[in-house]
């Protein structure tokens, strides 16, 4: 006799909960086995601290008010930097994206700054705006530009043409058209875009605040790196990492909550 739908489908969860439990076990193994390394010696304190010691060192830091001072400087910088680079490559995008000169005028000065890493600009960032703040938001800006501005362009030109001419045909004026169905259309590619200058702003913020940071999770990091306490350093690495997932499930939970109206394929 086969077997019931419902037993099954009961089968079935517990096999994806075994999974989704298994998930921890090579990370939890991995911890392991670098505690032992570092308890029996094999793993020398001045090469990487025991990840109890990071642990202990991180409640400490959080309790003395440390971590928290220094992580508030790192989020404003990449916050401002953000802010800066994904407005302006939204607002290049839709130039380029909703007109054929304004195409010409902008998309191939994109494409060559493209071509040229971020982290290259860091010492002609320095002769232009000094060794201050400045230099550090101007890099994250510059590296946020081009995924939303690239990823935006792209959802625009990709809307369906159909949309478009039934949009006409029910008398939609161009900027109700732009409104009402090419922006909406782009919506996802614009998501997708902000998730990729989010985690490039995250990468570049390691290095902007190499640059004589006087505060901040590099200014930490430099602290640590002259002393040698590996264990701050793991630490911010650690909170660099947090900011990372963080802003990757910020933009995911917008997502789910701006594109609730489109179909998916991923089954409940």
């Amino acid at each position: 006799m086969s077997a019931h739908p419902s037993s099954r489908i009961l089968s079935f969860g517990a096999l994806a909960q075994t999974l989704r439990s298994a998930r921890w076990l090579s990370p939890l193994l991995f911890l392991l086995l670098w505690e032992l390394g570092s308890r029996c010696g094999l793993i020398p304190e001045r090469t990487l601290a025991a990840p109890s010691t990071v642990l202990s060192t991180m409640l400490d830091m959080a309790l003395s008010g440390e971590l928290s001072n220094n992580l508030w400087v790192s989020f404003l910088r990449v916050a401002i930097g953000l802010a800066i680079g994904i407005s302006i490559g939204v607002v290049l995008a839709l130039v380029a994206g909703l007109s054929r000169q304004g195409e010409v005028a902008v998309d191939p000065i994109m494409q060559i700054k493209r071509t040229i890493p971020t982290l290259a600009l860091t010492p002609l960032f320095i002769v232009w705006f000094g060794i201050g703040e400045t230099p550090k938001i101007a890099l994250i800006a510059f590296a946020a530009i081009f995924p939303v501005y690239l990823n935006l362009y792209s959802g625009i030109r990709s809307v369906d043409v159909r949309l478009l001419e039934g949009a006409r045909s029910f008398g939609l004026s161009r900027a109700e058209q732009i409104w009402h169905v090419i922006l909406p259309g782009a919506l996802p590619s614009l998501l997708v875009g902000l998730r990729y200058s989010l985690s490039v702003a995250i990468l570049v913020l390691v290095v902007a605040e190499q640059i004589n940071a006087s505060a901040g999770l590099g200014y930490l990091i430099n602290n640590a790196r002259d002393f040698m306490q590996t264990d701050i350093i793991v630490v911010c690495l650690m909170v660099y990492a947090v900011l990372g997932l963080a802003a990757d499930a910020l933009v995911r939970a917008v997502e789910n909550r701006a594109l609730v109206w489109r179909p998916s394929i991923v089954s409940q």
